[in-house]
């Protein structure tokens, strides 16, 4: 069964800098649900038969613009006709001055009216992408999230494994912590995920032998960010002797999250290897692979080797080398 979020109405008009021009008495208890808006259209010509009340409803020049072709008292049947089946609020832009039949409609049905001197684009665009992110579907999951050459890293494995640690040595070369222990993801598009923090434990990093630091206070704002977007998981696990791990990388494997396919990595972890150097590395190659170079392929390809055929059966070049 899927989750419903939602936003109070009261948070976006002060995030988003909304004038109010009428503001209803159950202001303070609405929610907004939905991440679709309206500018009506149809609505105006009396047409409703997909009209949906849970959306904020967005006024502009063509819509008043129509409206001035009626007089006072058939707009108000026309607004009339719209307030009645109860939208959230409604949005006038570029600071047009609602006519009295508006006013009068809004008070009588208890719609919340605000302005902005916006454009009709750019408040739709603001509007859209405050609500992509506020209503987004989310998880927590158990790792941490740091910025590495500016992409988004997610540490995952066992506890004691040491993120936090190859957190920290990431932090000292100069890249910054976005969340330790608990990590806050939203989905805010069909192919993005955002991580961050919760708000209680945002900055803080536990330590074994040591305790709980403040990253932020500690190393400065520098080695911090608020969030950031999930580019690749890495997977740290105890290296295990009986385990076959890639040496080649050829093959993308992938972590669903929410829908959403990310590049998944899995390193084993030892006395000797410097996780923070090899995540580095890591990253780096990501980025490497979404502007569409392989280095294994690349390698492959200088050996004259087929690669849909090694991909196959990996062990074969692994066997040159040795």
């Amino acid at each position: 069964m899927s989750v419903e979020f939602s936003v109070p109405l009261s948070d976006i008009v002060n995030d988003l800098i909304l004038n109010e021009v009428y503001v209803a008495e159950n202001y303070e208890d609405i929610n907004i649900t939905t991440v679709e808006i309206n500018r009506p259209g149809l609505e105006l010509t009396g047409y409703f038969e997909f009209f949906d009340n849970k959306r904020i409803q967005v006024l502009g020049n063509t819509e008043f613009s129509y409206l001035g072709r009626f007089g006072s008292e058939a707009q108000r049947m026309v607004i009339d006709s719209i307030f009645s089946f109860g939208p959230p609020a409604v949005i006038i832009c570029r600071d047009i001055e609602p006519s009295t039949a508006i006013l009068e409609s809004a008070k009588l049905h208890k719609v919340s009216i605000f302005s902005t001197d916006d454009s009709t684009s750019d408040l739709t665009a603001r509007l859209v992408q405050y609500l992509n992110h506020a209503l987004a579907p989310r998880i927590t999951r158990h790792g941490v999230l740091v910025e590495v050459y500016g992409e988004g890293c997610l540490l995952i494995g066992d506890s004691g494994v040491g993120k936090s640690e190859t957190a920290m040595e990431l932090i000292k070369r100069g890249h910054r912590l976005v969340a330790d222990d608990a990590v806050e993801i939203r989905r805010t598009s069909a192919t993005t995920l955002i991580g961050q923090s919760p708000a209680n434990i945002r900055h803080f990093i536990e330590l074994r032998g040591i305790g709980i630091i403040n990253a932020r206070k500690l190393f400065g704002m520098g080695a911090v960010k608020m969030q950031e977007k999930i580019d690749m998981v890495i997977n740290l696990e105890l290296w295990d002797s009986a385990k076959v791990y890639d040496r080649m990388g050829l093959d993308n494997e992938y972590m669903d999250i929410l829908g959403v396919e990310v590049p998944t990595l899995t390193i084993p972890v030892k006395p000797g290897r410097n996780l923070a150097v090899i995540i580095e590395v890591a990253a780096m190659n990501n980025r490497q692979k979404k502007m569409g170079y392989n280095a294994a392929q690349d390698l492959l390809r200088s050996l004259g080797m087929d690669v849909d055929e090694v991909a196959d059966s990996p062990k074969t070049i692994v066997d040159k080398w040795e």
